[in-house]
């Protein structure tokens, strides 16, 4: 597509009405998004862009928002600290910026304040992670999640974060697992 055929779907799935228009999915950063927020931005949309921060991009600094989720211990991905840093240095201090963990254990947890100490001036937001798609590589996932692990995934959170006194750290749900569990498309 081309970036005035994605603003005329974002134009239709909202009813013309400007909104926060989010970018994520597999990398956003991958793809020349400048345009798409140039036509967006005229038309007075607003921009958030979710990125594992792997690879920065110049359209950062055009961005409204720019949320750095880097891949914890857990996802057996290695951080590279460099494309980190550049990732925040393209956004120029435009956007506003914030770091996003998935959490799935103590060492995701551990990653996460270390995360924080590196960039202390950033928010960082916790979310329990969903071990749903972990425990069915190589089959189908069900749609349905178990809330009930979730919730005591998010409370054990919560107790680490109050124990630590780490008071800088706001711990969220993945609302969007608890509201459609692991539906594709909604």
């Amino acid at each position: 597509m081309t970036p005035a055929e994605v603003a005329s779907s974002v134009d239709q799935l909202t009813s013309n009405n400007p909104v926060l228009v989010t970018l994520s999915g597999g990398n956003p950063a991958l793809q020349p998004l400048g345009s798409v927020i140039e036509i967006g931005h005229a038309k007075g949309y607003t921009f958030a862009l979710e990125t594992q921060g792997s690879m920065p991009a110049p359209w950062f600094a055009e961005l409204d928002w720019l949320i750095v989720s880097p891949k914890p211990p857990s996802s057996h991905m290695t951080t590279n600290w460099n494309a980190l840093d550049a990732c925040f240095k393209a956004a120029k201090e435009n956007p506003r910026c914030a770091l996003k963990v998935i959490v799935f254990d103590d060492a995701d947890y551990d990653y996460a304040r270390n995360v924080s100490t590196r960039y202390p001036k950033l928010p960082i937001y916790l979310q329990v992670g969903n071990p749903a798609p972990l425990l069915y590589v190589g089959r189908a996932l069900p749609d349905e999640v178990d809330n009930r692990d979730l919730l005591d995934r998010f409370r054990w959170l919560v107790g680490k974060v109050t124990k630590d006194r780490w008071f800088a750290a706001t711990v969220l749900p993945q609302l969007h697992v608890l509201a459609w569990g692991n539906k594709r498309g909604v």
